[in-house]
This record gives structure tokens, C-alpha cells and sequence, in this order.
């Protein structure tokens, strides 16, 4: 059972995690180390699972990180797919087709939440779709940073890029029945 707790180690980390973007964006645009900036955010990507992990392993799940840990991970890649876009890293097309898709699911998320609707845990393949994300745009930009291989780790960066651009919007048709019902339910536990 999600406790009211704010100051848990799962939350810290998730904190710690958020702290990284501005070195991310310094790394990437005043240091202009497109290597360093790509090496970072694939580390923030390998760690999403850490926190969600100490919470279940130590028993520090919380109302506030069920909330906070889905929106860091909103946040930083939303910033970090926006940075990449600026940075002409990755090309526009996939960078608007990635951030629609989440602006889209994210906002309808939000809005109906605000009218009631009851949380609900996302998929297998919107977790799988998220891992491949937050591995394609490291990738990507590493293979821009032209050191040696940097065609191969392009490559492997679009061979997990466009599957999980698919998926990624697979799923979000996918929870559309799903924020109503969920919708639904939460009026009729408002009203029960």
C-alpha cells in the first residue's frame, strides 16, 4: 500500500535523476561534447528502473513518487528529445512525430485526471516502447558525435528508433478505451 511519504530513497533518486538534465544541456550545448551529453542521457535511460525498483525492494512506494517518477521521466525526455532537435542531431521528422505522441497522450492523461479518472498502470508495451526510446536517442546522437563506429551505433539507434516510434503509437491509441473506462469508473466512485 502507497504511503503519503515524500522523503524516501526512491523519490531522492528520481530527484537525482532530474538534476542531470541541466548537465545534459550544458554537456550539449555549451560544451558542445555531443559524446558526453549522449553518454549521460543513455545512463538516465539504463537508471529509469532504479527508483520503482528501491520503492517495491525496501517497501518506500508513495502516493507523491507514483506521481513524481512517471513525470521526471515525461520531463526528461521530452527536454532531451527537444535539446537533440535543436541540436539538428536527430532529424526534425522523427523528433515531432516522437514529441506529438507524447504531448497528445501526456495532456489527455492530465486533463483526465483532473475530471476524476481513476490511475492506471501503463503496458507492456508502452514500457517497451519507452525503453527502446530512451536508448534510440542516445544512440542516435552518439553516432553524431563521430567517433569510431559512429555509423554502427546510428544504425543501432534506428533499428530501436522506428520500431518504438510504432509502438509508441500503437499503445497510445491502445489507451484511449482505456481513459474512459477508467474515466467512467472514477465518477462512479465519486458518486457510489
Amino acid at each position: 500500500m502507497p504511503s503519503r511519504q515524500i522523503l524516501t530513497v526512491p523519490n531522492l533518486i528520481t530527484l537525482l535523476r532530474l538534476c542531470c538534465l541541466p548537465i545534459f544541456l550544458w554537456l550539449l550545448f555549451s560544451v558542445e561534447d555531443r559524446g558526453a551529453a549522449a553518454w549521460l542521457l543513455g545512463g538516465l535511460g539504463a537508471t529509469d528502473w532504479v527508483d520503482g525498483w528501491v520503492a517495491r525492494r525496501f517497501n518506500q512506494q508513495s502516493n507523491f513518487g507514483a506521481i513524481f517518477d512517471p513525470s521526471v521521466d515525461r520531463c526528461l525526455f521530452i527536454v532531451s528529445v527537444f535539446a537533440v532537435m535543436i541540436d539538428n542531431s536527430i532529424p526534425v521528422w522523427f523528433c515531432v512525430a516522437v514529441l506529438v505522441r507524447e504531448i497528445i497522450v501526456s495532456g489527455a492523461m492530465s486533463i483526465a485526471t483532473l475530471f476524476g479518472m481513476q490511475r492506471f498502470a501503463v503496458n507492456i508495451w508502452g514500457k517497451r516502447y519507452t525503453f527502446l526510446l530512451m536508448f534510440a536517442v542516445p544512440l542516435i546522437l552518439l553516432g553524431k558525435a563521430d567517433g569510431a563506429g559512429s555509423q554502427w551505433v546510428t544504425t543501432a539507434g534506428w533499428i530501436c528508433g522506428i520500431p518504438a516510434l510504432v509502438m509508441s503509437y500503437t499503445t497510445a491509441f491502445a489507451y484511449a478505451p482505456q481513459i474512459r473506462k477508467q474515466l467512467h469508473a472514477g465518477r462512479a466512485l465519486r458518486r457510489g
